[in-house]
């Protein structure tokens, strides 16, 4: 596991099976998980973190409920 500061506010841990999460501020809002691609939470947060969301990455498939970013972060 490696964990990547991408900006302020910003980072990122990355396992070793593929696996992305994208952290705004302590919270996963985001991954790249490598059956499905980039996802991105429904759950509305900060204008900020909105921002955030589109620094990492702008090809979202698909969007997920929060609950399955901290689950992610959990399982892996």
């Amino acid at each position: 596991m490696q964990l990547r500061q991408l900006g302020s506010n910003q980072s990122k841990v990355i396992y070793k099976n593929g696996t992305e999460v994208f952290f705004s501020y302590e919270t996963p809002v985001a991954a790249y998980v490598p059956e499905i691609g980039y996802c991105k939470t429904e759950k509305k947060w900060s204008r900020t973190t909105s921002r955030h969301l589109n620094n990492f990455s702008t090809a979202y498939r698909q969007s997920f409920p929060q609950e399955y970013f901290y689950s992610l972060c959990e399982e892996v």
